[in-house]
């Protein structure tokens, strides 16, 4: 791998020469911009406004325009001179549970490695020390034209160097979470749950593939074969507004299962896969609820009333039933 930064971590007094290497490449098939027309190449110029002509990348540096207008010209040496610690320095500044960082701080990844064998020592100690605790080591490194936050962590043995952005480039969240008081049922958090736990079964973030890289190579395939392109099946329109949550729920665990090859008996219902805790909740509120202790009395003394009842409705269907063979159900008259 090529090197990217050359350095010293700084562990206290301990010095760790290293290098940096890019942990991460991306696998995007190379376009370029062409002329719609005729296909012709579109290549950017480095254009000079005042000679108006083109220059060389040699002669190229960058420049800051002042609020009044003046430009200053900064070359590589004035860069490269920065009275910067971070510049050639990993410095150790604490150590920290990783949960303290938020992840969306984090940038890009570098493998650290050392630079001679000298330091194959002290690197091992860190690495083992950042193992041994379970934490993280936040420090701070120059990186071209930018200085960052970054945390030193261990990945597959290897000490890994990850850039962060500073806290005051995350942007607030306020006002983009739905708001006002929104009520989740104990049955809608319970489905989700299980929905959750029937996703994650068996799965194996390395089996993930890029599904555009592989469709937009073979769109590219066949303009140059010159066939037809290939097409997908338009996808269903998605609903727009969930009316019954927990419907909504259930279709996607029988979904999921269905997905991971779960099966019902031959002899099952329909909802024979769906655990008890996923049924309807009219099923789950059919049971009734146990009283309390101050209504037990209440409800045995009431308990006559209902059977007064009952032996009501058994003489009401007597009656019908003497109805039913012709018998007159008028009462006779007193002698």
């Amino acid at each position: 791998m090529q090197t990217t930064w050359k350095g010293t971590i700084s562990f206290g007094l301990v010095s760790i020469p290293v290098h940096l290497y890019s942990a991460t490449q991306e696998h995007d098939v190379p376009l370029h911009q062409v002329h719609a027309k005729d296909g012709g190449r579109v290549r950017m110029k480095r254009y000079c406004e005042r000679e108006e002509k083109e220059v060389p990348y040699a002669e190229i540096a960058k420049g800051y325009e002042s609020p009044d207008g003046r430009t200053v010209t900064l070359t590589d040496e004035d860069l490269a001179d920065l009275p910067l610690p971070s510049k050639k320095i990993i410095d150790v500044l604490a150590f920290v549970d990783a949960g303290e960082i938020d992840p969306l701080m984090f940038s890009k990844a570098y493998y650290v490695g050392v630079a001679d064998q000298a330091a194959a020592k002290p690197y091992a100690l860190l690495r083992d020390a950042l193992t041994a605790s379970g934490q993280i080591a936040v420090t701070k490194i120059a990186l071209r034209t930018r200085e960052s936050p970054a945390v030193l962590r261990v990945h597959d043995g290897t000490l890994v160097l990850q850039t962060c952005i500073w806290p005051d480039e995350v942007r607030p969240a306020a006002g983009i979470a739905p708001e006002g008081d929104v009520t989740v049922r104990p049955q809608e958090l319970k489905m989700a749950r299980s929905l959750m736990d029937t996703l994650s079964e068996d799965f194996d973030l390395a089996q993930l593939h890029d599904d555009y890289q592989q469709a937009l190579q073979q769109v590219i395939t066949a303009r140059l074969e010159g066939v037809e392109l290939p097409h997908e099946e338009e996808p269903g329109e998605a609903p727009d507004n969930v009316i019954d949550l927990m419907e909504a729920l259930r279709s996607s665990l029988k979904r999921a299962k269905g997905g991971r090859g779960h099966a019902a008996g031959p002899d099952a219902g329909p909802d024979a896969d769906e655990p008890e805790e996923e049924k309807p909740a009219t099923r789950k509120r059919a049971p009734a609820k146990k009283p309390a202790a101050g209504k037990a009395a209440s409800a045995k003394r009431t308990a006559p009333a209902k059977k007064t009842a009952t032996a009501k409705a058994a003489t009401g269907k007597a009656v019908a039933g003497r109805t039913a063979t012709g018998k007159s159900t008028a009462p006779r008259k007193a002698s």
